[in-house]
């Protein structure tokens, strides 16, 4: 079936839900008009789906080729990075003064998301490359600025993100790369770093990696790392390219899903560039701040897997809705005594509709917490008040793990419905179901699992403040709730009952986590936070379904009365889950250790 980006959700919430109207008052985005963001997010969904979707299924079934050190990407891809970058979808969310056009992450986090619907392969590259400016621009100085951000954001070169290394795992206090400065100012870097995304491929003519290693002096742990820049090929102050550097794809990865795109096993430092011995590298910021420079780049990147999590959640719930309406098996359940009628499509089938609207709900639910989120961004940074700048800065980083957790773990629960909307045909590769399966497995696994999002989400997002921002939301849900059960929408009292309980699970739980730090008992807290996580994620979606319900109550139009139904079947059929989250974490202080045996 061919991809359509999801534009009717997305503006919903732009325009109906009034995002875009807090984004339009800000400086800097004057120009963001209600005329231009429909133009930019229509071009945008005719690019992704006429040039991008086509090569989704291309790339899953070539790979990426690793031959010698060099890697060849699938047939299309090159010359559709060039016209990507070309078109300026790179430079979309970027400082004017780089070269970017400086519009809002709202309206990037709109754009991220049809391109990793239409081929996330493909998007992992813009992505990487995203984080490497924002972490440049926000930590280096000014002639790495100068030199580095205008060719990766015009697409001549592309950025990559290099951290973790065979030892170390997520565990970065264990990295030890080593970076030796020279007389010059440069250093010669030395080591090896693995899973790195897009280290190696052909579809730029020069590569930045930004890499954390360590200095002879350092010290031990995460204290003692340093971020540096170290380009494929030596840039020359005019800009044009020097030497091959010290810096060689040794492998790439043999993965489940995500196929077109090159893992690669990178070495520093192995005396076979045009430099000499030791990858030249240069020092972004002060020595051993590397990690906080690095958090800039990983937070970019866990938001974006978020969207990446809630576009591969699409794409399937788009095609398991295509096939269901195709496929014709069985007898409809309302004239079944009719046997002369015939099979009839498997959409009409109750489970059918039961799992689509399961996979349409969470995906609109989290689309509509990231949309928010990126909101909270802007607000945070563009705004003219200090303290509003600070509320939102607050909230924004809450709803980072939220986004990022919740939902990658959706989309394979998504994805996994869309293979058994498909039945048997769903497990055969042909169908293009199991692709999208496989392809959302490493979602809750790479910038950080989910175990560690929510680990950080109980211990920076929760308990540092006491819960501030986690019961700023619970006070906001419980004005929307009154306002449903005050409204004229249809079932408004049976909703309204159900997104009661979610609260009040919601704000149970986190007086739970309190209680467990406020009585050091810090392992029950962090043994329930993935359940906390998840909890926070479907009361988030409802919360957004109230508000989505109370704006479409006046409204005929079809979409409109889908939203309806669909917050309906979200609030009875997929909220009451946090009842037994909740339950699971107010008992996990009963919970013994695992007994380990040798």
């Amino acid at each position: 079936m061919s991809f359509k980006a999801a534009l009717d959700d997305i503006q919903f919430n732009l325009f109906e839900m009034g995002l875009l109207k807090q984004i339009q008052v800000l400086p800097g985005f004057e120009e963001i008009t209600d005329d231009i963001v429909p133009a930019v997010l229509e071009e945008n969904a005719k690019f992704v789906e006429e040039q991008l979707a086509p090569l989704n299924k291309v790339g899953d079934m070539e790979h990426a080729q690793w031959s010698n050190g060099e890697v060849k990407s699938p047939t299309g891809f090159k010359d559709a990075f060039k016209a990507y970058t070309e078109s300026g979808w790179q430079a979309l969310q970027h400082e004017v003064e780089y070269g970017g056009q400086g519009f809002p992450k709202l309206i990037a986090a709109a754009t991220s998301e049809n391109l990793h619907a239409a081929n996330m392969s493909f998007g992992l590259c813009p992505m990487l490359t995203d984080g490497c400016v924002e972490a440049i621009r926000q930590a280096g100085s000014e002639q790495q600025k100068n030199l580095f951000i205008p060719p990766l954001l015009d697409g001549r070169w592309t950025g990559t993100m290099n951290l973790t290394e065979p030892q170390a795992g997520s565990d970065l206090a264990l990295v030890n790369s080593k970076a030796i400065r020279q007389e010059d100012g440069t250093y010669r870097l030395f080591g090896q770093k693995i899973f790195i995304t897009y280290g190696e491929h052909d579809m730029s003519e020069n590569i930045i990696h930004l890499v954390l290693a360590r200095t002879p002096d350092a010290p031990k742990g995460v204290k003692g790392i340093s971020l540096f820049v170290v380009p494929k090929f030596l840039v020359n102050e005019d800009g044009s390219l020097g030497k091959r550097n010290d810096v060689f794809c040794t492998s790439i990865e043999h993965k489940l899903g995500i196929h077109a795109s090159p893992t690669a096993v990178l070495v520093f430092g192995d005396n076979k560039g045009e430099v000499g011995e030791g990858a030249v590298a240069y020092l972004v910021g002060e020595e051993n701040a590397g990690l906080s420079y690095m958090f800039i780049m990983m937070n970019e990147a866990r938001f974006n897997v978020g969207i990446q999590g809630i576009a591969v959640s699409e794409r399937a719930s788009q095609q398991a809705l295509a096939y269901a309406k195709e496929r014709l098996q069985g007898s409809s359940i309302d004239r079944q005594t009719d046997r002369q009628a015939g099979p009839v499509p498997i959409i009409h089938h109750p489970d059918v509709q039961r799992m689509l609207q399961t996979m349409q709900s969470l995906t609109q639910g989290a689309r509509a917490i990231a949309l928010y989120a990126a909101t909270a961004h802007d607000l945070s940074t563009h705004h003219t008040d200090d303290t509003v700048r600070g509320h939102n800065k607050k909230i924004q980083e809450y709803l980072v793990p939220i986004v990022k957790g919740f939902s990658t773990e959706m989309s394979l629960e998504v994805t996994s419905l869309g293979v058994q909307v498909h039945g048997g045909m769903g497990f055969i590769e042909e169908t293009g179901a199991a692709q999208y399966y496989r392809d959302a497995r490493i979602l809750p696994i790479y910038e950080g699992t989910t175990a560690i999002q929510a680990n950080d989400f109980i211990g920076r997002k929760t308990l540092r403040d006491n819960g501030e921002v986690a019961l700023y939301f619970v006070a906001e849900m419980k004005k929307t709730r009154e306002e449903l059960q005050q409204s004229s929408v249809q079932h408004a009292k049976q909703m309204a009952d159900y997104f009661s309980n979610a609260i009040t699970a919601y704000q149970s739980a986190i007086e739970t986590i309190l209680d467990y730090a406020v009585h050091d008992q810090l392992r029950e807290a962090y043994a329930v936070s993935v359940p906390f996580l998840m909890l926070a994620g479907y009361v988030h979606s409802a919360w957004h379904f109230a508000k989505a319900a109370l704006v479409s109550q006046d409204k005929g139009t079809p979409f409109n009365k889908e939203k309806q139904q669909l917050a309906l079947f979200y609030m009875t059929q997929v909220l009451p889950r946090v009842t037994g989250l909740s339950e699971t974490i107010k008992a996990s202080r009963y919970v013994p250790q695992m007994v380990i045996r040798d």
